[in-house]
């Protein structure tokens, strides 16, 4: 599994675009991007689509947003931090917050 620096369930900060501010969870990673709840919304029309039971119309659905453009929400500092990598003294490899080095993963 690649290390990310940004992964599902993540609380970040939208740091550039129409969003900034902007605070969520990440709900999927899609290569170089997230898709945030509540970020970045776009009107989809929608076929109605019978077999499924689905109704058409235009739906609000959130689009990807570049991961440079988010950052890690660190609760200590109530702001968006830088993520670093480091390997603790027993083997693990955990992401830590660059600002204070306090650590990510727990």
């Amino acid at each position: 599994m690649a290390m990310n620096k940004i992964r599902k369930g993540d609380d970040v900060v939208v740091l550039a675009g129409k969003d900034k501010g902007k605070r969520g969870t990440v709900l999927r990673v899609i290569d170089d991007r997230v898709v945030v709840e509540n970020v970045n919304m776009a009107k989809k029309h929608m076929k109605p689509n019978p077999n499924k039971g689905e109704p058409g119309g235009i739906v609000d659905k959130e689009m990807p947003i570049h991961v440079s453009n988010v950052g890690l929400y660190n609760p200590l500092a109530d702001k968006a931090d830088r993520v670093g990598f480091k390997i603790l003294d027993d083997g693990r490899k955990v992401r830590y917050y660059k600002s204070n080095g306090e650590v990510v993963d727990v």
